[in-house]
């Protein structure tokens, strides 16, 4: 896969401080041999008072800390920290599973996230690396908001007969909240294309073909466009639809190989449990809640007998009822489920069979129209754009589709603007790799 300069990279700070706080040294030992080689600068301190001391001394962009400490545990540390140092990003490192505790240090200390003890040296990292991207991003907004307070209290002073200078305020004015309009904008799309990158690194440690959760993802959205949806609704399951394998981050090479079918009770009972290790990993991200509860209920059964809480029918959240129909489609083609691959004939005629037990109806009749022998819409040109050999790529064009390579890998995200940087990468690539790629750009429309 080629590297892809990100569209304007939000303010990064030189060097990331991270503060870790437990009583125990060893621990604290384990974090800075962890951090220290990604580049960051890591203190440590051996309770919250010193902790405390170190916050008032020292420029902290992070902190972690264990829960359970002498005179001062995590959650009154984390308590005065958010207090006093709101714009610090609050980690808590918990060695047993108290959800009370938990829910205290979410609520008096409001945390980003909690890692649990023992923790997985990866895990720590991405989640480290998330939570500065957040605190990034909000400095960036709140500079781009507080640029238009300014303007705007500029703009208010003036006085009524200085025409010009209202004008001119004025337009910078709008040029200023454009540029906010544009940021929030990319920030969106930046979003929507780290999911889709997160997900194909799932997909590489899986059984599947590359582009299954995409599929998967792409079903839903029609099937949701079918039943007349709202365009939020459309949203969340699509998103869904991307990350519903999320939480077979943490399975087995053995366990993701092994067909549904042929899992032992003990083994189905850790591969349905992947759904709420996902609720666990997306439960800090708030925009997510929706597409959240969908993925935690895709495993329920229209009749009731499905996994985890047996809800039936129109009890079980609708968003659901599409992924499980998306899902299973695509998963009995890939012989996720089965001994072996379905066509997709056959991948119908399957989920048919389990339509008003397994499936709601409604669904299924809506798959079985989308499925009903015509031209799928991703394969049809829209009004408005065309297709290129990348070979015929110029700089200034804009994508109107995600570029894939054939494996099913995303190169470009869907509006990416054409650089000649951009344009020669694609070349080597092709050449490189002895493949042809079909791209879809943008057309002027007709006036």
């Amino acid at each position: 896969m080629i590297e892809v300069p990100s569209p304007t990279p939000p303010v990064v700070a030189p060097v990331v401080t991270i503060l870790c706080v437990d009583d125990e040294p060893n621990i604290l030992k384990s974090l800075v041999r962890l951090f220290r080689p990604s580049g960051y600068k890591v203190l440590t301190a051996s309770g919250g008072a010193e902790g405390i001391r170190l916050l008032e001394s020292e420029a902290i962009d992070i902190v972690i800390s264990d829960m359970r400490m002498p005179e001062m545990d995590g959650v009154q540390f984390l308590e005065q920290v958010q207090q006093r140092w709101p714009g610090v990003v609050r980690l808590l490192m918990t060695g047993y599973s108290d959800i009370n505790a938990i829910i205290g240090a979410v609520n008096r200390g409001n945390i980003y996230r909690y890692i649990g003890k023992p923790w997985d040296d990866n895990d720590v990292i991405l989640i480290v690396r998330q939570a500065m991207e957040m605190k990034f991003l909000r400095q960036e907004r709140d500079r781009l908001e507080a640029l238009t307070v300014v303007q705007n209290e500029e703009l208010r002073v003036l006085n009524a007969s200085l025409e010009t200078k209202v004008e001119q305020r004025t337009a910078e004015l709008k040029f200023a909240n454009d540029s906010l309009q544009e940021s929030n904008e990319k920030l969106k799309n930046n979003y929507l294309t780290l999911i889709k990158v997160f997900t194909a690194l799932i997909e590489m440690r899986g059984g599947h073909l590359a582009g299954h959760s995409r599929r998967v993802a792409e079903l839903c959205r029609k099937l949701a466009e079918r039943l007349k949806q709202e365009r939020k609704f459309i949203h969340e399951v699509f998103i869904a639809g991307l990350m519903h394998e999320i939480g077979k981050v943490g399975f087995s090479d053995k366990l993701l190989l092994t067909p549904v079918a042929l899992l032992k009770p003990q083994q189905l009972d850790s591969y349905r449990r992947q759904i709420l290790q996902a609720e666990q990993l997306l439960m800090p991200l708030q925009d997510l809640r929706g597409s959240c509860e969908i993925i935690g209920a895709q495993f329920e059964r229209f009749d009731g007998r499905g996994f985890p809480e047996h809800i039936a029918g129109n009890v079980i959240p609708f968003g659901a009822r599409i992924l499980s129909v998306a899902s299973d489609y695509h998963n009995l083609q890939t012989g996720t489920l089965t001994q072996r691959q379905l066509s997709p004939s056959e991948a119908k005629n399957r989920i048919l069979e389990g339509r008003g037990t397994r499936y709601d109806p409604v669904v299924v009749d809506a798959l079985t129209e989308q499925m009903g022998g015509v031209v799928q819409d991703d394969d049809r040109p829209k009004f408005g754009e065309r297709s290129l050999l990348a070979s015929e790529l110029k700089m200034g064009m804009r994508l109107s589709r995600d570029l894939f390579t054939p494996s099913g890998l995303l190169m470009l995200s869907a509006d990416h603007v054409m650089d000649q940087h951009l344009v020669n990468k694609i070349a080597i690539f092709e050449k490189t790799s002895d493949l042809h790629l079909t791209a879809w750009v943008r057309v002027a429309l007709p006036a």
